[in-house]
């Protein structure tokens, strides 16, 4: 499964941006989809997950007020509708991909694909 983010950018404080991961040359409908952040100097960092039909969903704690991760299998697409946007959201957003049913994973190196990231920077 090849997976490609976008939708990063520049906000300011208090806005909100939506991110979408297409993914293509595989069955995304039998993958649970995740998305993950990283900030200079840190580990990559789970922010949300969901389930291969969209029914179950995961959030990291300090974030499930505020994000929202959907799917669309016909469209072969997941979002993360980010709102009430910090300066400490700025990252780079990677989506992510694991096979089949089970557990949401908040280690990165369990999942198995990923896409190339986008930017998003939050102004105070």
């Amino acid at each position: 499964v090849q997976l490609q983010a976008s939708g990063g950018g520049l906000a300011q404080a208090g806005g909100s941006l939506r991110l979408s991961c297409a993914a293509s040359g595989g069955s995304f409908s039998s993958h649970r989809m995740g998305w993950f952040r990283q900030s200079p100097g840190k580990e990559r960092e789970f922010v949300a997950a969901i389930g291969l039909n969209g029914d179950d969903t995961y959030y990291a704690d300090s974030m499930k007020e505020r994000f929202t991760v959907s799917r669309d299998n016909a469209k072969n697409t997941v979002w993360l509708q980010m709102n009430s946007l910090k300066p400490e959201d700025t990252a780079v957003y990677y989506c992510a991909a694991i096979r089949g049913q089970g557990p949401f994973y908040r280690i990165w190196y369990r999942w198995d694909y990923w896409g190339q990231g986008t930017q998003v920077t939050v102004s105070s």
